[in-house]
């Protein structure tokens, strides 16, 4: 009789591999990857511009310009929080008033829409800003 071979007696005692995750769980990731945008601090800052210029936004641009500021805002609160940002005072304060103003419609009006458009533009800045100093974004752009 002869010892069984390194590979036989190996065959016997390795587990079969099985994924970490479920199907279902990997759709759930591949479908958060897929609808991944990486931050952009340069378009953050130019769109924060557009809001804060002394000359308002058109008419025509003021719901396009929100949905891009609440898309920086949700991106900047999933940083925050990832960094774990809300131990700071002063970011929980400014993650909070994202998320808050992230829900809001855009006002039919368009000075109150010009004023919303403002408020989400601040807000992003200084979330931007105060990441940057706690050093949860490498650098501000």
């Amino acid at each position: 009789m002869t010892a069984p071979s390194t590979a036989e007696r190996t065959a016997d005692t390795v587990r079969p591999w099985t994924p970490p995750l479920s199907g279902g769980e990997l759709a759930t990731v591949l479908h958060r990857l897929r609808g991944w945008t990486a931050f952009d601090g340069v378009a953050l800052l130019d769109d924060v511009a557009t809001a804060l210029d002394d000359v308002p936004p058109t008419e025509e641009n003021t719901e396009e310009l929100a949905e891009r500021l609440r898309g920086h805002l949700m991106r900047l609160v999933t940083i925050a929080v990832a960094a774990e940002a809300e131990e700071d005072t002063d970011a929980a304060h400014l993650i909070e008033q994202a998320r808050t103003l992230r829900v809001e419609d855009l006002p039919g009006d368009y000075w109150k829409a010009v004023a919303h458009l403002r408020r989400l533009g601040w807000t992003a800045n200084e979330l931007h800003d105060r990441l940057a100093a706690i050093r949860c974004l490498k650098e501000a752009a």
